[in-house]
This record gives structure tokens, sequence and C-alpha cells, in this order.
């Protein structure tokens, strides 16, 4: 059962259907509450749109006026209204919102697909079904029916009965608080039980970027990552130019009604002279502005005449003109030592002048598969064996991290072939990746290589699929060794051989991608763990909003799943329903693999 603290404060739920009481319940309850000297917060969940204050009143019509945040405050409350209109904001969030330090405990109303404690609340008249053999978060029964059950049942008209089971509660989550020990870390937790978060942040702080670089041609510096700071050496824009087609004139003159067209100027050309009282030049985009001038009127607002030019419209010092150096200064710091060269980044530099540019050098990562029942593609197909698929994906997500890949091939199950293999590997590579014999009940081999050559760092992660999953070191070079389910095997290099490799490479601040899309289906999970499952996602053409559906089965050696979905559905620990209608995180897979 998942217990909910936050900031050292118990939670408490009562979890019901629609017509079962709970706010008469609670309302009641409250004042028996609050009689015992508990200082109670109260969250309440609704499903529908809502508004706390009334139609008329100022903070209404200000907020409906286009206030994201409406604060209103008097002598005797203030409260804080937030417009979502994006996004439902979390639980944890939410729970958050309050001023912990005034309050013991907080009571949640709905909320039921959470994972968090709850009194489950039930009445025999609304007719629906029990809660409680679902939801090992449910600690209490509340209800009319007599039950015998493994946890505390209250009857739900007993309001006394069911203060003191409360009280009783807030004393025992308090003295768990009290003698509990210091704040759990990714070290101290049980290597079987790591969040998707605590691997993550594990192994990132386990890997060091290379220092070694190398000078490339601009034409072989796509995907790599800058070892130096690039800086300005010019200005940009080199010179004040003109913004668009169009005449240029002094901003002195733009009182007349009529100018002198003296001359023309094109791209790449300059006008002679200084532009006198009452004249203008014709001027194409990108031409150096004369001297003199300071102001361009488009061509579109002009009336030519002979040599005689005249506007239609106003203009204003300064128009359509950009000035040297706007862009960048000499010297101005462009793009930062992290940055990953992609095509923006080359444009700008080539820009510049630039015809090279000095990278860390590629990343080598070494792959193999193991298994005697792993065959090689192209021969014929063995009893009892399978063809080796995860090796070509890895290898295929490494083409496009831009990494050097050393192709181990497949092994055999035997030690010492294997430990030979990973010993060179260990030599020849930066990194070292393989998938299966890392689950419970595989045959031990790569394990004990790596406990005689390396070390471990942890086994299984508490996601789904993906669970088992080896991370330690060989001679200081990391070791992935991810499952041997195909699915698992791409969904787990996304969450943790990537953000590895792109700290390896140098690069700063690297964030996978993730957005919100609206459910077009109900999603089931198991609350506790991560839950992955492929979707595709399009836009609704109505709402203008994302949507996402499940590809079909999720059992995670479907490998035909992964090729349909267009990106990853993730589901958090605390979570085992996500409605339609309601938003989840996506994670779009394009160009990832």
């Amino acid at each position: 059962m998942a217990i909910t603290k936050v900031k050292n404060i118990p939670v408490l739920g009562f979890a019901a259907y629609s017509g079962t009481g709970k706010t008469t319940l609670l309302e009641a309850l409250l004042p028996l509450l609050t009689d015992t000297g508990l200082r109670i917060g109260v969250l309440k969940h609704a499903h529908h749109n809502f508004d706390v204050d009334k139609p008329g009143k100022d903070s209404y019509r200000l907020r409906k006026a286009g206030a994201s945040q409406m604060l209103i405050s008097s002598r005797y409350r203030h409260a804080l209204m937030t417009e979502t209109p994006d996004e439902e904001a979390n639980f944890e969030y939410l729970i958050n919102r309050f001023d912990h330090q005034l309050l013991d405990l907080i009571l949640v109303e709905g909320c039921k697909n959470i994972a968090f404690p709850k009194i489950e609340l039930n009445r025999q008249q609304v007719g629906k079904p029990w809660l409680y053999p679902s939801d090992d978060n449910i600690i209490a029964v509340a209800s009319d029916s007599e039950l015998e059950l493994q946890i505390p049942t209250l009857e739900i008209n007993d309001l006394d009965a069911i203060c003191q089971f409360i009280q009783q509660y807030v004393v025992q989550q308090q003295s768990t608080i009290v003698n509990s020990s210091p704040a759990v870390c990714c070290d101290t937790l049980s290597p079987a039980f790591l969040s998707v978060e605590q691997g993550q942040q594990k192994i990132l702080r386990s890997v060091d970027a290379l220092t070694s670089s190398e000078e490339i041609t601009l034409d072989n510096a796509y995907g790599r990552v800058l070892a130096k700071s690039i800086h300005s050496p010019i200005n940009v824009p080199a010179y004040t130019n003109s913004a668009m087609d169009g005449y240029a004139l002094r901003s002195d003159d733009l009182d007349h009604d009529d100018f002198k067209l003296v001359g023309s100027v094109m791209a790449g050309y300059s006008y002679q002279g200084e532009l006198g009282a009452g004249e203008t030049v014709q001027i194409m985009t990108g031409a150096p502005i004369p001297l003199g001038a300071d102001t361009v009127i488009m061509r579109e607002q002009s009336t030519v005449k002979g040599d005689t030019v005249s506007f239609s419209a106003k203009a204003s010092k300064g128009q359509n003109v950009r000035q040297a150096g706007e862009d960048l200064e000499v010297g101005q710091t462009v793009f930062e030592q992290g940055c990953l060269v992609e095509a923006p980044e080359l444009g700008m530099i080539a820009s510049l002048g630039f015809g090279s540019v000095n990278v860390r050098r590629k990343l080598k990562v070494a792959v193999f598969s193991t298994g005697d029942e792993v065959q090689a593609p192209g021969s014929e197909l063995k009893a009892n064996s399978i063809f080796d698929s995860n090796r070509f994906t890895i290898k295929a997500i490494l083409q496009k991290l831009d990494c050097e890949i050393i192709d181990l091939g497949i092994l055999e199950d035997d030690e010492m072939v294997m430990e030979k293999a990973i010993e060179q590997a260990s030599h020849a590579a930066d990194l070292i990746i393989t998938s299966g014999g890392v689950s419970v009940g595989d045959a031990d081999f790569i394990k004990n290589v790596l406990e005689r050559s390396g070390n471990v760092n942890f086994w299984r992660i508490n996601m789904r699929p993906g669970r088992p999953l080896a991370f330690g070191s060989i001679n200081n070079k990391p070791f992935f060794g991810l499952p041997g389910n195909p699915v698992a095997v791409m969904v787990s290099f996304i969450n943790f051989v990537e953000p590895a490799i792109r700290k390896m490479q140098g690069v700063t601040d690297f964030m996978p991608f993730k957005a919100t899309a609206i459910a077009s289906e109900n999603l089931r999970s198991r609350q506790g763990r991560t839950e992955f499952s492929r979707g595709v996602y399009s836009m609704n053409n109505n709402t203008g909003q994302l949507e996402v559906r499940l590809t079909g089965k999720q059992g995670s050696g479907i490998l035909r799943s992964m090729s349909e979905a267009n990106c990853l559905i993730e589901i958090s620990p605390n979570i085992d329903t996500v409605k339609q209608g309601e938003y989840v995180t996506i994670i779009p897979l394009q160009g990832r693999i």
C-alpha cells in the first residue's frame, strides 16, 4: 500500500461512487474532528466545471475577462483561482498548495483513482460495486452492510466511530513521521524497487562526458556536440541594411510629399555618396542603407512618376531597417559548449564564416547479444531458437544518436567467451550494451562476469515493460544489460541509455521531449509502478488538441506494436486508470527509434 505524506502531513481520502454522500458525511465529520483540536485542510476533486465565485461578482468578472490567476482577499479569508484550460493540475501539485505548517491532516474527497490512503464509503441503496478488492490503498470501509474484512470496517452512520478512526490514523502517521529514518535516496533503496526517476538519476551520476575532441568540417558536423563555445567574429547583420524592398530616405524628410529618385541599390552593392535632403534611393532587401538615410518605406506604399516618388502611408523613423549587430555583436556567444549541432545550428555557424568546428569525438559503443537460442537473421531458423532482433534495434537507435558502433555479434552462453569479449569491449569502447540475461531465472553468465570484472548497481526498475535492467561498469566503462523482450529493450533504452549517452557526448541539460494528450479510450495501469504503453497520437482537427489511443495488445514481446506506435504513453505510479477524456503524458518517438 502506498502511504502518501506530503511535508510530514498525513493525507486521507474518502473514496465512493457518486450518490453515496461523501460531501454530506464530510460536512458532518469536520466539526467533530476540529473539536478534537485537529487542524484540517480539505481537497475536493470535481469531474465537471465549477465556479467558486458568483456570476456578477468582481472576481468572477475579472477572471472571465481573461485573468489566468485571480486572487481575492478580505479581512477574513483569501482565495486563489487558477485557470487550467490545457491540463488538469496533478494530485501532488494540489496537495502542496496547502500551508502545511498550519495543518495536522489533509482530507480528500474524490481522486479515487490516485494511490493514497482512503476510507471507502458504500451504501447498499446506491447499488455500486466495492472498491476495496482492487485498491490496496483503501485502509478501512464505512458502509451500512455487515462485513468481515482484514481491514477495519465502520458503520457509515456512526460519525463518532469514523472520527475516532481518523484520530487514530493521524496519531499513527505522526508517530511514523517522528520515528522515521532520514529521507530515502537511491543509495538506500532496495535495488529491486528503484523508480524510473531514481534509476535515471543513479545512472547519470555514474557517467561522465568525454573530454577528447576533434576539429571537423561543417559537412561532417551534423549531430555532433560542440566541445568549445562559438563566439561571433562579426556583427550580424554585418552592416545596417534594408529589411524589405522599398525606398530609403532620411527621417528628417518624412514630412515631404515628394522625393527625388537619385539611384538604386541591389543586394551585394552599395550607394556611393550621401543621401541629400528630399532624396530617396530604391533599395532591395539586404542592401546597405545609404549614408544619411535611416528609414525605408516599403515598395507597395510608393508611387513612382519618372524620377519622383511619393508615398501613400505615413512612416516612422528607423522603420524597416536592420541595424548592424542587432542580432549578434562581435565577440557575443552564439552557441555554448555542449550544444547539439543540428540544421539550424549548422546554418548559423556557416553564416558566421566558420568552415570547421571543434566537437566531442564520437562515442564508441560496443553492442552484443547473448544466448544459445539467439540466431543471426538470414540463416535457417533452428528448433527452439529465435532470430536476433534486439541488436539491430539497438544499433539503429545508436546510429540516430551519432555513435560509433562496435558490433560484437552474438556471444554464446559460455562464461570464458563472454568474459573475454566484454573485457576486450571495455578497452575498445566507451560504453557497452547487451540485451537478455538480466532477468531472474536467466543464466548467470553476465552477472558472474560483471561481479568478477566490474560491479553491478541495480537489477530491477519499478516499471512496465522493462523491469529487469542491469547497470554497472567494466574497467570503469559503463555497462547496460537491457531486458530480452524487444519492446522492453526500446522502452529501457529511451528512459535510461539515451540520457546517459547524451551526457557522455557532452550534451548539456538533455531533457527528453514529453507532451500531454487527451486519452481517447480508458487506459489501465497498476498502481505503484510506471507504465509505458505504445500509443498513436494525432491532432483533433475540431479542438486543435492532441489525442492518443493504444496500438492494441501491449505485451512486451509484441514488436509490431512498437512499429505501429508513434509515442509512448506514460502513466505515473500513483494512477491506476486514465479515463477517456482525461489528460495523459506522451513521449513522441519520431526521430528517436
